[in-house]
């Protein structure tokens, strides 16, 4: 078989993405995303008098909780798959990542499974994260004195 009609074949094969649909999916599910984490913010404040520097670390705790439960569960991967990139917010979809892994591994034990593979996924997030971090910090020291 020519290179041109394997090429052929792979076009024809290669599954079509919906931009716009896509984009608008994770526009609406990351601005529910954001929606919820509002409410649990007001929720924290104003029923239970909360401050909101406190609260505001209660919610991303309740985030991260909901994310490693429905992983748990099995559901939130279908729902991923659906809503594409907005359900993956930066806390959700690190909780997601971590618990994940962890249950993947687990079979292997604590130490040499859980332990040795947990970050497997959100190990390279936590590096730049972190280095990033440091670089900004640094300019933000030497640019504006601290």
């Amino acid at each position: 078989m020519d290179k041109e009609k394997y090429q052929k074949i792979v076009d024809k094969n290669i599954p079509k993405e919906n931009v716009k649909i896509n984009a608008t999916k994770a526009f609406l599910v990351g601005g529910f995303m954001g929606i919820i984490g509002q409410l649990l913010l007001d929720l924290y404040t104003t029923w239970l008098d909360i401050p909101t520097k406190d609260a505001s670390t209660y919610m991303i705790i309740t985030l991260i909780f909901i994310g490693s439960l429905f992983t748990a569960l099995g559901f939130f991967d279908k729902w991923v798959s659906w809503a594409n990139c907005g359900l993956i917010v930066p806390i959700t979809g690190f909780a997601h990542a971590m618990t994940s892994a962890a249950l993947e591994y687990k079979k292997e034990g604590f130490v040499l499974g859980i332990g040795a593979n947990i970050f497997k996924l959100t190990g390279s997030v936590i590096l730049y994260g972190v280095v990033s971090a440091y670089f900004f910090g640094l300019i933000r020291v030497l640019l504006f004195g601290g």
